[in-house]
């Protein structure tokens, strides 16, 4: 069997890989996650995990590796929408709660899984929807106080208490929330001879 790479630095992506598997590497790229002039989300979250697997894969012969990259949309009542990147402060993730509070926001993951040796590749993706209840500051203050999720688009970590935070959840793939989806990736995996079961 190849070696599994996993082109991520992301602690939640690897640890919903290890749900899947064992026996895998981690090999974080570094690339421009900047969007482009006019890109979308979906566009942005698509290059991005193409991209990641590419840069891996040159550091890797002959492995199967794994991009991945996530992209949260506020969409907000008036009708505009909203990037949300990772806030990385207190300060900046309440503002973007506040934002996000009675709002819904898609979380959109795209995975590129990349045979190095052969350059067979399967891409796909995901989309998940959620809506955020009315947030007071206070109730802001004591979430991002306990979870800190500043290393989080959106501003939550729904596998701790940020799952209180969501009036609603819609989705096929709920790895796909935390920026891996398991569903679709269990069966790529196996176009690549990689089984999970």
């Amino acid at each position: 069997m190849k070696h599994l790479v996993l082109a991520s630095g992301s602690r939640y992506r690897r640890d919903l890989l290890k749900r899947l598997l064992d026996d895998f590497s981690i090999d974080p790229p570094n690339i421009d996650e900047n969007p482009l002039a006019g890109e979308s989300g979906e566009q942005m979250a698509r290059r991005l995990a193409h991209a990641k697997a590419l840069q891996v894969a040159e550091r890797h012969n002959h492995s199967i590796i794994i991009g991945s990259d996530q992209v949260a949309i506020l969409r907000q009542n008036d009708g505009t929408s909203l990037k949300l990147g990772k806030p990385g402060s207190f300060s900046k993730a309440a503002r973007q709660l506040a934002l996000c509070a009675g709002n819904r926001v898609d979380f959109f993951v795209a995975c590129c899984v990349l045979d190095s040796g052969s350059s067979q590749q399967a891409a796909f993706d995901d989309c998940i929807s959620v809506r955020y209840k009315k947030l007071s500051s206070s109730a802001i203050e004591r979430y991002l106080q306990r979870d800190k999720p500043y290393d989080c688009a959106g501003s939550i970590r729904t596998e701790g208490l940020g799952i209180a935070l969501l009036d609603e959840l819609r989705g096929s793939d709920p790895g796909s929330l935390i920026g891996l989806p398991l569903i679709a990736l269990a069966k790529a995996l196996e176009k690549f001879d990689i089984r999970v079961i």
